[in-house]
């Protein structure tokens, strides 16, 4: 088989999850080739079936799941990991229908959430995830939805928490909030998705088991140097759902694609949405 191409965004979590199997840590069958965009680019690029295997948002997923299925290997996945409405100024979320809203794209899970807990919330413009704190500042936005490093920035930046997403899909749902997962396309052959899945898997794993090996590889691509900051995001969004999604994973994803096409906010979902289960 040709070269796969793999892509996810340069964020310390993915990176943590795939250098090990970029760069042969451990014997694997096939030859994959690393694309490294924004995950809202990837989310975009997933509705050409450019990539074999790519990070998508859980929200974009439902856009193409005639062309991909899910692999239960590197999600984030977790609870208390949601995405962060933040803003310069106090603002009064009783009237969050006036606010100008700056959010890191229309696929990602964190404008799906915004869409259901604040349906009242139109005034929105896409922002490229690492520049939504800047254009808050300067004032241009009332309010900026973040996502990824952003979340431990925002603070020492002199803004302020104004809902935690998360928080209200995990106070009305009781279940992790799914984020983003690992795509791959339906044309390919079973037993390649298979081997995928646990590359991935196995790339997880070694990761935890030698932090130190992908060190340099995070600090290469990351938008925030601070190992500090890096290592919060890999604990905040690397965890056993990335090595397996297991029952629990699949119910919390099944209830957000389910909910968001009962609400009108996302397409039904071709079947079946995943592969088989690591063996």
């Amino acid at each position: 088989m040709n070269t796969l191409k793999l892509g996810f965004s340069p964020c310390p979590n993915d990176t943590f999850i795939f250098e090990a199997l970029l760069h042969h840590r451990f014997s694997f069958q096939y030859d994959v080739e690393a694309q490294l965009f924004d995950v809202e680019k990837l989310n975009r690029l997933a509705l050409t079936s450019e990539m074999e295997i790519s990070k998508l948002s859980f929200a974009a997923y439902a856009s193409v799941s005639d062309k991909y299925q899910i692999l239960s290997s590197g999600a984030a996945l977790g609870r208390n990991c949601g995405p962060l409405l933040i803003s310069k100024n106090q603002v009064d979320l009783s009237k969050a229908g006036e606010l100008k809203v700056a959010i890191p794209g229309k696929y990602t899970t964190a404008n799906l959430l915004l869409s259901i807990f604040f349906p009242e919330v139109t005034n929105k413009t896409e922002v490229i995830f690492s520049g939504i704190e800047d254009e808050v500042l300067k004032g241009d936005f009332d309010l900026g939805l973040i996502i990824h490093e952003s979340r431990f920035t925002y603070a020492k930046r002199g803004l302020k928490k104004v809902a935690d997403l998360g928080e209200y899909w995990e106070a009305r749902f009781n279940k992790p909030i799914p984020l983003g997962c690992i795509a791959i396309r339906r044309d390919l052959p079973q037993e390649v998705k298979e081997s995928i899945q646990k590359g991935i898997a196995d790339s997880v794993k070694w990761a935890f088991e030698h932090p130190q090996d992908s060190r340099d590889y995070i600090q290469q691509h990351a938008q925030e140097l601070s190992s500090e900051v890096q290592q919060k995001h890999i604990d905040l969004y690397v965890n056993q759902f990335s090595i397996d999604l297991g029952t629990e994973g699949r119910e919390a994803i099944n209830l957000l694609l389910s909910y968001g096409h009962q609400v009108n906010l996302l397409p039904k979902c071709v079947e079946p949405i995943f592969i088989t289960e690591i063996k």
